[in-house]
């Protein structure tokens, strides 16, 4: 009877081991489906990235291919333009030499305002000068009339 308790506690133990066993590998498994998943997710996840990147380029390529074509026509445009340029040159030299008569006539308005601002500062002082040898005439006579007064 002992022994038959024995061997049942054994294969129970055993049992359980083997149980326990499975639930690890099951796990186990589980782990590696889920890790594989991630993997698959990056994977597209980066690979979405790299698409992305390269139709950026793809496009940034075209903008500059059509950039370098519209200087190809810009270039093209100047040379037709050359001619013209030379009446430009000429039509600038007149601009200058309106803008030395322009600082001549100004010289002139500066100096004749001077003269102007002169002359008025003349004016008002010889007035004063007038207004006080007039007043000072008028005390002149007030007094000898005052006098004539006490005689």
């Amino acid at each position: 009877r002992r022994e038959r308790k024995k061997k049942e506690k054994k294969e129970k133990k055993k049992k359980k081991k083997k149980k326990k066993k499975k639930k690890k590998e099951e796990k186990k498994k589980k782990k590696r489906k889920e890790k594989k998943k991630k993997k698959k997710k990056k994977k597209k996840k980066e690979k979405k990235k790299k698409e992305k990147k390269k139709k950026k380029k793809e496009k940034k390529k075209k903008k500059k291919r059509k950039k370098k074509k519209k200087k190809k026509k810009k270039k093209k445009k100047k040379k037709k333009k050359k001619k013209k340029k030379k009446r430009k040159k000429k039509k600038k030299k007149k601009k200058r030499k309106k803008k030395k008569k322009r600082k001549k006539k100004e010289k002139k308005k500066k100096k004749k305002k001077e003269k102007k601002k002169k002359k008025k500062k003349e004016k008002k002082r010889k007035g004063k000068e007038r207004t006080k040898k007039a007043g000072k005439r008028t005390e002149g006579k007030e007094r000898e009339g005052r006098k004539r007064e006490k005689r």
